[in-house]
């Protein structure tokens, strides 16, 4: 094990050095990367410190924005649950920072995720000191993973899934992956066939459960007050009852198609507007710059303020340059695209417009989300399309037939209800674990704190 860890610990190294310039190159390019930087390398001011001091801490970990609304509800959940715990929450990405800023009150501690060396981890996790840590989603981290094994501290894995490509890679690299998964003290599979393949990569039996998606309970939360959208809308000319496009989580070579559907469907419908949200929104010069090129008259969300009011007419689309506010656009759609599902790979959250009852397409690389897309496709709760051409039959369809997008509407709503109740299953996993500690309450407890 020691030859394992100083091989993993001298690649780890060489590569870091090498990619350190691209990554710090894209925080740059984010924006807001200097505050809480300290915090990759495991240092943490003395503030943060001291709210700690004492405490039972319990770490949860989420990747980027789409993990952070998932733990957002687990945070809530617990503290319910073990109000005597400290939680504190830890992201990769600037845009993940602030979400957490945004979903967690203050009395949760924020934070950026170590870098996976040695020397990084170890002195976070001295200055920390968790009596348990959470992991939302595949975060497989060996340092971070060996060291909390040597502290004998419990790690979870919860909303846990493993696409073709994840478990074909473990399951080649078994050797040095199998002792790390066998260090799960719980897991939380989607499915059971997520969970067949957990075990088969080294989980122990009696540590896996079925639990369901995450995501349906984190969509069906309202969230905390958003903006008017609606009123944004009105600002920007769009008439009431208009058809309104909403592309959301789009990458590169969804805006150039978008863009080219968008000029033909509007001849069909001369009301019809489109809101393009790319998923990455440093991208918006360069959409911006494919919308001039199809000739589409835009906005740019970052652009506007309570002042800035457009006629009716005058422009085509609103370019969405911003963070956190997808949803509340979701909300104004006729139709929905869900976006990295026609030019790239994996797709992007579908029960998000779903549970607003908006009738949604997505194209056929929906990878990340398996098992929810056939759910909603056997309720016919979805519409799916193999290619480019079958986007635009499809949205043509659907802008045409009122009577169709309510009908996907209502089944998808029924796919979400049937779905709910994992945040509940997964604080019980983790409870249970902890059973008779002092920050554990049992369940029925748990119930007559929440009558009162």
């Amino acid at each position: 094990m020691k030859k394992v860890r100083f091989t993993y610990n001298f690649l780890f190294t060489i590569a870091f050095l090498l990619s350190a310039p691209y990554y710090f190159w894209r925080l740059r390019r984010r924006g807001h990367w200097q505050k809480g930087f300290a915090q990759r390398f495991g240092k943490f001011d003395t503030a943060f410190k001291q709210s700690i001091t004492n405490r039972h801490v319990v770490w949860l970990h989420a990747v980027s924005v789409g993990e952070v609304n998932l733990c957002a509800r687990i945070v809530h959940a617990l503290e319910l649950r073990m109000p005597n715990l400290k939680l504190i929450t830890s992201t990769t990405t600037t845009t993940g920072m602030g979400e957490l800023k945004k979903n967690l009150p203050t009395r949760v501690g924020k934070f950026y995720y170590p870098i996976d060396r040695r020397p990084y981890v170890h002195r976070a996790l001295a200055a920390l000191h968790p009596e348990a840590v959470v992991l939302v989603e595949s975060e497989i981290w060996p340092n971070f993973l060996w060291r909390l094994g040597d502290k004998q501290t419990p790690v979870f894995l919860i909303n846990a899934r493993l696409s073709d490509r994840s478990y074909s890679r473990y399951r080649k690299l078994g050797w040095f992956f199998r002792p790390l998964f066998a260090s799960f003290a719980g897991v939380g599979a989607q499915t059971e066939a997520d969970a067949v393949r957990l075990r088969e990569l080294g989980c122990r039996a009696e540590a896996v459960h079925v639990i369901g998606s995450l995501k349906f309970d984190a969509a069906n939360h309202p969230g905390g007050p958003g903006f008017d959208a609606p009123g944004l809308l009105r600002q920007l000319g769009v008439p009431a009852g208009a058809r309104i496009l909403v592309a959301g989580s789009t990458h590169a070579g969804e805006e150039e198609l978008l863009a080219g559907q968008f000029t033909r469907l509007r001849k069909q419908f001369p009301d019809l507007f489109l809101v393009l949200v790319p998923r990455h929104f440093e991208r918006g010069r360069d959409v911006g710059d494919i919308l001039r090129t199809h000739g589409l008259r835009f906005a740019f969300r970052n652009g506007m303020s309570r002042t800035t009011t457009y006629p009716p007419g005058q422009l085509d689309c609103l370019l969405v340059n911003t963070t956190g506010e997808l949803r509340a656009f979701y909300a104004c759609a006729t139709v929905v695209f869900v976006g990295k599902s026609i030019t790239a790979r994996g797709g992007q959250n579908p029960i998000e417009p779903a549970v607003l009852g908006k009738a949604v397409v997505f194209g056929p690389n929906m990878q990340n989300f398996t098992e929810v897309v056939r759910t909603f496709l056997d309720q016919d709760g979805a519409v799916q399309v193999k290619d480019a051409a079958g986007l635009e039959a499809a949205l043509a369809d659907l802008f045409a037939r009122p009577e169709r997008r309510e009908e996907l509407a209502n089944h998808a709503r029924k796919v979400v209800d049937q779905n709910l109740g994992a945040v509940d299953r997964t604080v019980e996993m983790i409870t249970k674990h902890l059973h008779g500690s002092e920050i554990y309450i049992p369940a029925e407890r748990h119930a007559g704190l929440q009558r009162g």
